[in-house]
């Protein structure tokens, strides 16, 4: 084992994280997209398509997620592995959720020995948790999946890609059909680099609306019974929450924007789909509405909250990599301002224009994080995998301003601590930092504190933030996990954050 330059220790042959800027001093060299070579040709199942490309043991097999949990795909992958009990099968979905349940059989039976991916959450985060993936399960960032699949990282036998329609030419889309999910901007990078490329979809029509997906890139189309459920992309509550404190927050959090000068023409936006979050753009709607505001973009997984600022006018276009809800997969279909961003326009830290990097602000999430404004976003407090990156390190990377959003103490638990879990998201790229109980600012930022010195905002540092949440739920005990390495969390550039371990 080996130490990064943030403390921790990772285990020998990897790259150690280094510091968020180590990738300007380093040349990226993507490989050649591979275009088909032959027409694109219906395959009648899946199974016949296993014969059709001699699927064999240790083959690596993608998969994107925007039906979320309803993702019907992976699960009709999975049975065909276990019916011809193939090993050592490496799996690339960009996440995981609780429907992909059957997996857990077949980590367990050794079918699936290895994971790459960016989010993992349910009975699979559970079972890798415990140990029972054979190998290592490696947590990509949103742009860092990008980046591996193009630097070749990441090599790809066999991309699966559910799409809600296609036509016969192998062109395809995720908004026609039965069963919408919206924008498919994951799976570019599969697309562009997999050896093998299969459109998967319950619907075949004789025009499509819009081809997100280009035939010259596929080679194979399947018809299934159906591919997804749209309701499963709902993520969270797309209502607006009744909590006090996560109010508060949101309230605390708009204040702290408008004092800081962000709240103005032409700003660009980014924030997610939790309780907060949602209540944050509810907030900062009104703020730009009273004060005729107009924003160039919001951008990100798109929230049904984001459609309803674009609807008043208050931002010029927003840019989605995929729908949180399906009032945002209508808006995408039918709004030519709501524009599709695949994974390297969006987070990929070696593309040029990455739209994460012409952020004005981003408001995120955390579980923990420690005195040094570190974020855990992959694991519980006990260690549990609960989730991971996603875009989470990638916007707050380029965003000019980072907003942390939590409740102090979470069941009884501070979210502050000496020492976190896991790091998600270096402390370097969080500027702020907004509880209930206070806000506080990195000191990093001079810059902010000067706007902030005349505020009515409750300023406190770090460790006071962190002695208030001693204060109201005791000291933590650090929880003692075992020593067998089960993952690591690898930065967009590819270099090692941090180890997660079994419990």
């Amino acid at each position: 084992m080996i130490k990064n330059s943030l403390g921790k220790m990772i285990p020998d042959g990897y790259k150690p994280f280094i510091s968020v800027d180590h990738f300007k001093t380093e040349s990226y060299n993507p490989l050649d997209k591979i275009l088909s070579k032959e027409k694109c040709k219906r395959i009648e199942s899946i199974s016949l398509l296993f014969d059709e490309l001699k699927i064999k043991d240790g083959m690596t097999f993608s998969f994107h997620h925007h039906y979320r949990n309803g993702d019907l795909l992976l699960n009709m992958v999975l049975k065909e592995i276990k019916i011809r009990n193939l090993k050592n099968i490496t799996l690339a979905p960009s996440s995981i959720f609780p429907i992909h349940e059957p997996l857990v059989d077949l980590i367990k039976n050794q079918n699936v020995t290895s994971i790459f991916t960016n989010y993992v959450n349910g009975p699979v985060a559970d079972a890798i948790s415990h140990g029972y993936l054979k190998d290592l399960l490696i947590m990509d960032t949103h742009g860092g999946r990008a980046r591996a699949i193009e630097s070749g990282d990441i090599k790809i036998d066999v991309a699966f890609i559910a799409a809600s329609a296609a036509d016969l030419d192998g062109n395809a889309n995720g908004i026609d059909g039965n069963n919408p999910c919206g924008p498919l901007g994951y799976i570019y990078p599969d697309l562009y680099y997999a050896k093998h490329k299969v459109i998967v979809t319950d619907t075949i029509l004789d025009k499509l609306s819009k081809n997100e997906i280009n035939h010259t890139y596929v080679d194979y189309l399947i018809k299934v019974d159906q591919i997804g459920l749209s309701s499963g992309i709902e993520s969270g509550t797309t209502s607006m929450t009744k909590d006090p404190v996560q109010l508060k927050i949101a309230k605390d959090t708009v204040k702290l924007m408008n004092e800081l000068d962000v709240i103005k023409n032409n700003m660009s936006f980014q924030t997610g789909a939790g309780t907060t979050s949602i209540a944050v753009a509810a907030y900062l709607k009104d703020e730009m509405i009273k004060h005729n505001i107009k924003g160039s973009f919001a951008s990100g997984g798109i929230t049904s909250s984001l459609v309803d600022m674009y609807n008043h006018k208050l931002f010029d276009k927003l840019y989605d990599v995929q729908s949180f809800d399906l009032t945002a997969v209508n808006s995408y279909k039918n709004n030519i301002n709501h524009i599709l961003m695949d994974a390297s326009q969006y987070a990929n830290p070696f593309y040029k224009d990455a739209i994460v990097n012409k952020l004005d602000c981003v408001v995120l999430g955390a579980t923990e994080i420690d005195l040094n404004y570190n974020v855990n976003v992959t694991t519980t407090s006990t260690h549990q995998l609960i989730g991971g990156s996603g875009g989470h390190s990638d916007t707050a990377y380029g965003s000019k301003l980072t907003i942390i959003t939590t409740n102090l103490v979470k069941s009884r638990i501070p979210s502050i601590r000496n020492t976190i879990q896991v790091i998600s998201t270096p402390g370097n790229s969080v500027d702020v930092i907004v509880t209930e109980r206070g806000i506080s600012v990195n000191p990093n930022r001079n810059d902010l504190l000067d706007k902030l010195k005349n505020t009515q905002l409750k300023i406190l540092t770090i460790d006071e933030l962190y002695q208030k949440a001693i204060e109201i739920a005791g000291l933590p005990e650090l929880f003692k996990h075992k020593e067998r390495v089960i993952g690591l969390v690898r930065y967009r550039d590819g270099s090692i954050l941090d180890s997660i371990y079994e419990v």
